[in-house]
């Protein structure tokens, strides 16, 4: 049976748009930088979402946020 009190898992998504979207109503946004890639982790009140992008789009995708970014 499942207490209803275990973690979610991360839904990742693949919509820039729709990620910038939702970071209106995230709390933050983490951003680790990979050797290829860099993924962009919005904390919302309920769940944790990610978007993995290339590292030239991060930057112009992190302008685009509107809540606050933090680099891990």
């Amino acid at each position: 049976m499942n207490s209803g009190g275990g973690k979610q898992l991360p839904t990742e998504i693949f919509d820039v748009d729709e990620f910038v979207a939702m970071s209106a109503k995230a709390k933050s946004c983490s951003v680790k930088r990979l050797r290829e890639t860099a993924k962009l982790k919005l904390r919302m009140a309920t769940k944790l979402v990610t978007l993995k992008v290339e590292l030239w789009r991060a930057d112009e995708i992190i302008k685009k946020l509107k809540c606050e970014v933090a680099e891990l």
